[in-house]
């Protein structure tokens, strides 16, 4: 089979290269699949660059979620059958970007029927961030006022459409002005252009200087900076990401008198620490699937022999949505 193997650290650009590797073996509780499609996401970058938390052995295949169809089981594997369309976690080395990957049985789950390969690869980091942001740290309530940055982006329109189905008026922040339409369509009642637009200013317009109740922050750097101004009396700041390169220290002075919390979110200890609260928000995702009020935002759809591209385009910043390759 053809797999992309990072043999280095830098760029994905430099440092992956497709080759041709033998098929893959279940070991026990494990699961093979054929990849259908698998989606690009930042912490892939942050491997290929050799400073993400986890640092598999080179050379090892990038790709941290995939749809695909169930083809080998492995000893101990319990309620799965080979057939099966379904998405979810891989187990590195052997991850997404590439015609098989093995997955293991926790983080196997069933693929949404009304979802195309392409979105099913896109609904279970972005989406399970989301709803464990959402509702499970921040407590998000209907009438609530949610400010999301990067709302174009992967995660941030994910955390939209989440808001929105929660029944909260969210306000969305793009980076330019062809990225409003976009927060528009996944459900922002209002967007910022923060290339032209003060955040902070609109909110406070917004919700007549009451504040955000809830900020999503993927990027991190002067984006929780500033949106220390404009939190509400206990209000909640989601620490999700740090996207800018730049990790921003909270003013621990200004938390307490202004009553609000800095509430952080690492959804991957979640897989170990609580995989029966993963599943239950995968049942929670399927049932607003079904309903309609989510849909990943799918961008792009790539063959295989795009990936290393893909992640550049990624890491750049320029894309909207997800980024996803698509097995013909």
């Amino acid at each position: 089979m053809r797999a992309w193997q990072v043999t280095g650290q830098g760029e994905p650009v430099d440092v992956m290269r497709l080759v041709d590797v033998p098929d893959l073996t279940p070991g026990p509780k494990q699961v093979v699949v054929d990849v259908r499609a698998a989606a690009a996401n930042f912490p892939d970058i942050l491997m290929c660059r050799g400073i993400y938390q986890e640092k598999p052995p080179l050379p090892f295949t990038p790709g941290i979620e995939v749809c695909g169809t169930v083809t080998a089981v492995g000893d101990g594997v319990e309620g799965i059958e080979i057939g099966s369309r379904v998405l979810g976690d891989i187990v590195l080395p052997n991850g997404g970007y590439a015609e098989q990957a093995i997955m293991p049985m926790r983080g196997v789950f069933t693929a949404p029927p009304e979802l195309d390969d392409a979105e099913a690869a896109a609904l279970y980091v972005a989406y399970q961030t989301g709803w464990f942001g959402l509702h499970h740290r921040a407590h998000l309530q209907p009438g609530e006022t949610l400010l999301v940055h990067a709302a174009a982006g992967g995660v941030g329109s994910a955390a939209v459409q989440l808001g929105k189905a929660a029944g909260a008026t969210v306000i969305a922040v793009v980076g330019s002005a062809d990225k409003v339409q976009v927060a528009i369509d996944q459900g922002a009642d209002v967007v910022v252009d923060r290339s032209t637009q003060d955040f902070v200013d609109v909110v406070k317009d917004v919700t007549d200087g009451r504040g955000a109740d809830v900020v999503y922050d993927p990027v991190g750097g002067d984006v929780f900076r500033r949106s220390t101004k404009c939190i509400a009396f206990e209000g909640r700041i989601l620490v999700i990401g740090f996207a800018s390169g730049d990790i921003a220290d909270a003013a621990t002075n200004h938390v307490l008198i202004k009553n609000y919390s800095v509430v952080g979110l690492h959804w991957a200890n979640y897989r170990i620490k609580r995989p029966d609260l993963v599943r239950h928000c995968h049942d929670e995702l399927l049932a607003l699937s079904a309903a309609g009020a989510i849909k990943p935002l799918v961008s792009e759809r790539v063959p295989l022999e795009d990936v290393s591209a893909m992640l550049g385009r990624l890491a750049s910043g320029s894309t909207t949505g997800r980024v996803v390759w698509v097995s013909a």
